[in-house]
């Protein structure tokens, strides 16, 4: 084939992506409402993947898991995150469900499946055009967890993460205790006590 050829069949095509992009932006806008579609989802997922560090996701959790630590990260879990993620982790929240992408529901294999390493890389540096921030403590703080002892509550929460398909209805309800409280909240509270 002939390199002009070749030239006017790749504009062709850009042409073509350009349309397709245009007319669903035009078909559904740019809402935060709206549903990733599946090569959005593909291609998030990728780019992720490709975005942490390959010993970042081949790094095991220091942190022993037990009944104390698990508690730890369950209390911190409802303070911290589940405002975004549910304490169920299903990401079903009046913020989670504002955002876009939407939090993903960590019970499920998508999230299940990824190695400490990758989870606690995520919630240590966040994901960028999504609203998951980093949580690192320090910016010298390294991936791994190992500088100036950083990390813990991060490799807590890995091991949290990984409870959360089994999660108890008690431990639930314990959680809803540690969640952040408005000012309504609270003087509802204090009424009912």
């Amino acid at each position: 084939m002939r390199r002009g050829t070749l030239l006017i069949l790749l504009g062709l095509v850009l042409v073509a992506i350009v349309i397709a992009i245009a007319a669903s932006v035009l078909h559904d806008g740019l809402s935060a409402r709206a549903a990733p579609t599946k090569l959005e989802a593909f291609v998030a997922r990728n780019a992720r993947h490709l975005a942490i560090p390959r010993n970042a996701r081949l790094t095991q959790n220091p942190v022993l898991d037990s009944a104390e630590i698990e508690r730890e990260a369950r209390l911190h879990f409802a303070d911290h995150c589940a405002i975004c993620h549910g304490n169920d982790g299903s990401g079903d929240t009046p913020i989670g469900s504002g955002l876009y992408p939407k939090p993903p529901d960590l019970r499920k294999p998508m999230t299940q499946e990824l190695s400490d390493g990758e989870l606690f890389w995520i919630i240590e540096n966040g994901v960028r055009f999504t609203g998951m921030p980093a949580f690192s403590n320090d910016a010298g703080h390294d991936h791994t967890g190992e500088n100036h002892g950083g990390g813990q509550d991060s490799w807590k929460l890995v091991h949290f993460i990984r409870h959360l398909p089994h999660l108890t209805v008690t431990e639930r309800m314990e959680m809803e205790h540690y969640n952040p409280k408005g000012p309504e909240d609270r003087a509802e509270e204090q009424e009912e006590e």
